[in-house]
């Protein structure tokens, strides 16, 4: 479906109007379908990406600041969400060697596993974009980092 016909807009004041439209209408919608599915499992998006950093870091303890900022919402409140996966057993905290006012955390048997478990289901969800092509994806991903560096150039 278009997005004239999702949003019932017949004109738009430009084609970059359409595209910012788009964009936002289209975000919504991919988080409004993450919620649905991570709701399932007790967990919400940005958990899931906490979780993911975690396991990225192969049993490693990392920072609280250093999760932040590899967070895909920057504006996540990451010690909450640690809080959070620490009450489910998904994550602990460790103190940190170098600085103890730092708070390190590692991700559990149990939050590996929970990824284990969801690996398959992610990966199906992804595949929904196989509508494209592989050079399609790259082509989008490459337009939207331009979008990001030129606002980046601007400030």
């Amino acid at each position: 479906m278009s997005i004239e016909t999702d949003i019932k807009q017949k004109k738009f004041r430009s084609p970059y109007q359409r595209l910012a439209l788009n964009l936002v209408y289209t975000t919504n919608w991919l988080e409004y379908k993450q919620h649905e599915f991570f709701k399932q499992h007790d967990i919400s998006a940005q958990q899931y990406n906490v979780l993911r950093i975690l396991r990225g870091q192969q049993f490693n303890p990392i920072k609280v600041s250093d999760i932040t900022e590899r967070m895909l919402d920057r504006n996540s409140n990451t010690s909450r969400l640690v809080d959070k996966l620490l009450v489910k057993n998904l994550a602990k905290r460790t103190s940190c060697p170098d600085d103890r006012r730092a708070v390190d955390v590692v991700i559990t048997e149990e939050g590996m596993k929970l990824l284990e478990e969801l690996d398959p289901h992610v990966e199906e969800w992804e595949n929904r974009f196989n509508i494209i092509t592989p050079e399609e994806a790259d082509h989008i991903s490459a337009l939207l980092d331009k979008l990001r560096e030129s606002e980046k150039e601007n400030e």
